[in-house]
């Protein structure tokens, strides 16, 4: 491109007709691509780079082309683009759910199972050709990976090969989570490409993530896009230009003045060609001298230049479309614009012509790229914007669907409230319904806080908060702002006062503001006669005891007015999640009415998801209380009712809690590995988690790891705001580990305000652990400190009578040994420690029956009854290696040698069922007769394929047989099923 023209060569010259940029600079990147596609497995690919930079180009290049070397006779896929759009609010998967609707797949004999129910919500439209609704999950995470599911399914069935989502920046909560959903499924055939802007992506984005979950096989690619180089650029250029040829000056100032940003090359040449900078005359490219020619310094400069210079209709037109920001049919742009008539159809021509808008593949208009968009829609004055949203409220709700969410985004900037409020409830009911709480919260959210609602409108909205995230959560003081706004600002009636005292009060409390949550509940009960969902709801809150200690009798009185609330008309569904709360409340004061209450459940109730979680709390409760048999029998159903119905959630909770129990039973045979797999497993459930953490740190100490068990220990005491049953347990370990070193005063520290907290609102199950601990510390330490050890066993020994408590019965037989010890009675001390051994043994807890034992023996050596103290210290010794911890019976050993007892090796040996079936042998064979792989049953069970091909060895060796098939037919022979 040479020569130059004067200026009044310049009007007369030819303006130049800027033609679409050809594909330039990235052939390396798609050929990349290409192969990842093309190599037979799914592939994961990550395109990143700064806004303008080719993403969409590269994406847009790869998919109009699919790449060479598929499988042969493979079925030609299809390809689904998702693009996410940069909303204040993103709506639940709504680049996925919209990119399925483009598609204009009918689902009608797709051959759809049962879990395509789940996609009701989100596909109103399709509602009768899709199969029934299923039953009510467990909870939002149940919803939402039962919903993820059948999308899957949906696009299995669409033959959908490659899924792409674009500016994952934008996307939703959901949508991200689907991916990593979709990028772990071991069986998925879906190829991921997905872009974004690493600038704009959280440090803990699940867009970071997206490669560590995916299955074995899975191709990965990540692709960094940066700037053009001066070549690239010059070709870019005069692929716009009919390919005529561009000086290296030219390309050079050119690439100055852009960054070598694509975009921004293009914007800038498009805007030199309406300014008639660059022109053709006589056959021949001419142009100012460069230094006359100005380049905007920024993408946004040069589109608001190149707005200013077209007409005002078409302009109005340009601002339209980017209040949309969606792409847009023709007909809904011209009404937003208000245009009409010739004006019209001319500014549609000029907008497209001018290249700012531009046509997809479906025939809806829109800009070529968001930050044009964006810079046009912040130079439309307040007032304009207002009205343009206003229009396009109108105009979109006569569609079908109604898309929620731009609804309530258009009247939330138009300052129509009642609209705003009406269509943003409804987009967070269908967040909801489809598990995605976090969304729901940040739409109800900017409602409470920015809306200046009624106050009975506040306390429904707020009802629905679920601050599951820590999105939400960080909304959740806004919220508690507002509402105390609603109640100081309006002239409430009663109702509405209560209601919104009612929400108050929940929010506090789930803010850990205990004591003025209380205060709000009890408040707004008098007034909530109206409401007895409610009026339970807030008494049975109050009843539960945690936060600041109360006496046990105010919880409990809370709990049974609760009850007799519960009995005035509800709906069911309500009736039994309460009733289920009030059970766990009660059980949790150590109240035996309890019991008596869960048995009048309905067990054959509709309701599955309350049932399992009824099941799952009474396992739990019996565990506590001592009931290890019930225990274990109320999981087992829990475990079969949430296997049936797929919780995957409450199977992994009811896991955890069995794994709890094996640890105080005694079943420790693969217990760390499958801590491990749990601790993984419950990442979102923060108490349970810990409290597998917790278990994995006091199986590491019994087993001489005690370094590492401590630190982990501490890690878990510091994390337990949430937990005070961990808490407790933690600082029994640390402050038992500070008694065996010697360190009175440091176990004094770790215990000093426990017990209040621990017993002072009548929670003392939790304080199994802890009570003997505080106790032997107080006694060790002496002094007046005897006569607070002495209040502590009377008032465990107080709480116990009357009640069928066996695992606190234990612990006070423990400590009343030590009282008995601290006043030299030892000779009551070794038996009463016998005593508490045998009740340990009844549980059976045999690591604490243990440890009573190796207490008798040091009783009884005090005695003078050496040869009976040694002898059972043997016992003890054996019991410990047989059990599995190492470091207890490397210090019984070191005591024996003390006493000239020579011992065995100090090697932990494990417990022997001879030629039984060990309990983990009996689980992991019983899943063979189903038919599962080593994987599957890993899985299942927490374990690695490895430890389950150890234990299928074991098992067919005990049972004399030589393959898989014939250890499944020897345990249906024996009588012997499947693990439930």
């Amino acid at each position: 491109m040479t020569g130059s023209a004067s200026h009044g060569q310049r009007g007369r010259a030819q303006r130049a007709v800027i033609g679409r940029p050809r594909f330039t600079g990235r052939d390396e990147e798609l050929a990349a691509l290409q192969s990842a596609l093309a190599a037979g497995v799914p592939a994961v690919a990550l395109i990143e780079g700064d806004a303008g930079i080719g993403k969409s180009r590269l994406l847009a290049e790869l998919l109009a082309d699919p790449p060479a070397g598929a499988p042969a006779g493979a079925a030609p896929g299809r390809t689904l683009v998702a693009v996410c759009p940069p909303f204040r609010r993103p709506h639940t998967l709504g680049a996925l759910v919209d990119a399925i609707r483009q598609s204009g797949d009918r689902i009608a004999g797709l051959g759809l199972s049962p879990l395509a129910g789940a996609l009701r919500p989100l596909f109103p439209e399709w509602t009768a050709d899709l199969p029934a609704a299923p039953e009510p999950a467990e909870d939002a995470t149940a919803v939402r990976h039962r919903l993820f599911g059948a999308l899957c399914e949906l696009l299995d069935a669409m033959g959908v090969t490659v899924l792409a989502v674009e500016d994952a920046h934008c996307a939703d909560e959901a949508t991200l989570e689907f991916l990593l959903f979709l990028c772990a499924r071991r069986t998925r055939r879906i190829s991921v490409i997905v872009t974004y802007r690493p600038e704009d992506l959280p440090e803990d984005s699940v867009v970071r993530r997206l490669f560590s979950p995916v299955a074995p096989g899975t191709t990965r690619l990540r692709i960094a896009l940066g700037p053009l180089d001066v070549a690239a650029t010059a070709g870019l250029v005069s692929s716009m230009l009919a390919g005529e040829q561009v000086s290296e000056e030219f390309a050079a100032f050119v690439h100055r003045g852009t960054d070598g940003i694509p975009l921004a090359v293009e914007e800038s040449i498009r805007l030199m060609g309406d300014r008639a900078d660059l022109a053709r005359r006589d056959g021949a490219w001419v142009r100012r001298e460069i230094e006359d020619i100005d380049v905007p310094p920024t993408i946004r400069d040069a589109v608001m230049e190149r707005f200013r210079r077209t007409s005002p209709p078409a302009r109005t037109l340009l601002e339209a479309a980017a209040v949309l920001t969606d792409p847009a049919a023709a007909g809904l742009l011209l009404a937003v614009s208000g245009l009409s008539g010739d004006d019209a159809h001319a500014a549609l021509d000029e907008a497209v012509g001018s290249g700012l808008l531009v046509e997809d593949r479906h025939g809806l208009l829109a800009f070529r790229h968001v930050l044009a968009s964006r810079a046009v829609y912040e130079s439309v004055p307040a007032a304009q914007r207002r009205l343009l949203h206003r229009r396009a409220g109108h105009a979109l709700q006569d569609a079908s669907p109604p898309p929620l969410a731009e609804l309530a985004r258009h009247f939330r900037d138009a300052r129509d409230t009642e609209e705003w409020c009406r269509y943003a409830e409804q987009a967070a009911d269908l967040a909801l319904a489809s598990g995605d709480t976090a969304t729901a919260a940040g739409l109800l959210g900017e409602l409470i806080t920015e809306a200046r609602l009624p106050g009975g409108t506040v306390a429904r909205l707020a009802s629905k908060l679920r601050f599951g995230t820590s999105e939400g959560m960080s909304r959740l003081q806004d919220v508690v702002r507002s509402l105390r706004a609603a109640l100081a600002g309006q002239q409430l009636g009663e109702r509405d006062e209560a209601e919104v005292r009612a929400q108050l009060g929940r929010l506090e409390l789930l803010a850990e503001n205990h004591a003025v949550g209380r205060k709000e509940l009890e408040r707004a009960i008098p007034h909530l006669d109206h409401d007895p969902v409610a009026a339970a709801q807030a008494m049975i809150l109050l009843g539960w005891a945690f936060g600041e200690a109360l006496p046990k009798a105010t919880h409990l009185r809370w709990l049974r007015r609760a009850a007799e609330v519960l009995a005035l008309p509800m709906p069911e569904a309500d009736r039994m999640r309460l009733r289920v709360n009030h059970v766990t409340g009660l059980l949790t004061l150590g109240e035996q009415e309890g019991w008596a209450e869960a048995a009048q459940i309905p067990q054959d109730s509709p309701n599955t998801t309350e049932i399992t979680r009824l099941y799952l709390n009474l396992g739990a409760m019996a565990h506590q209380w001592g009931r290890y048999g019930e225990a274990r029998r109320c999981l087992a159903v829990a475990r079969g009712l949430a296997e049936r119905h797929r919780y995957s959630r409450y199977r992994t909770l009811i896991l955890a809690a069995e794994a709890n129990l094996d640890w105080s039973s005694g079943c420790w045979d693969g217990l760390a590995e499958r801590l491990t797999g749990i601790v993984a497993a419950t990442e979102g459930a923060a108490v349970t988690q810990l409290e597998a953490r917790l278990t994995g740190h006091l199986l590491a100490a019994a087993r001489g790891e005690r370094p590492a068990a401590e630190q982990g220990l501490r890690e878990v005491l510091a994390g337990s705001g949430n937990a005070p049953d961990c808490a407790l347990d933690a600082t029994a370990a640390l402050a038992g580990m500070a008694l065996a070193d010697g360190d009175v005063d440091g176990a004094l520290a770790l215990t000093e305000g426990r017990p209040g907290n621990a017993t002072g609102n009548g929670m003392w199950l939790s304080a199994v652990q802890f009570v003997p601990v505080r106790v032997e510390a107080l006694l060790t330490s002496g002094g007046a400190r005897t006569a607070r050890a002495e209040q502590l066993v009377r008032g465990l020994a107080e709480w116990i009578r009357g009640r069928d408590v066996p695992a606190p019965r234990a612990a006070l037989a423990s400590c009343r040994a030590l009282l008995a010890q601290a006043r030299g009675e030892l000779e009551r001390a070794a038996a009463l420690s016998a005593r508490a051994a045998l009740l340990w043994d009844a549980l059976p807890r045999p690591y604490a029956a243990l440890a009573a034992r190796e207490r008798q023996a040091t009783h009884l050596l005090a005695c003078d009854r050496h040869g009976e103290a040694l002898e059972l210290l043997e016992r003890v010794r054996t019991g410990y290696r047989e059990l599995g911890a190492g470091g207890d019976a490397l210090r019984v050993t070191a005591g024996l040698r003390t006493h000239g007892v020579r011992a065995a090796g100090p090697q932990a040996a494990r417990r022997g069922y001879g030629n039984q079936l060990s309990p983990r042998e009996l689980e992991v064979a019983g899943l063979v007769i189903g038919g599962r792989t080593n994987r599957d049953i890993g899985e299942a069970l927490f374990l690695s394929p490895r430890t389950v091909a150890r234990h299928l060895d074991s098992a067919m060796r005990k049972l004399g047989v030589s393959s898989r098939t014939a250890l499944a037919v020897r345990l249906v022979e024996l009588g012997l099923g499947p693990a439930s």
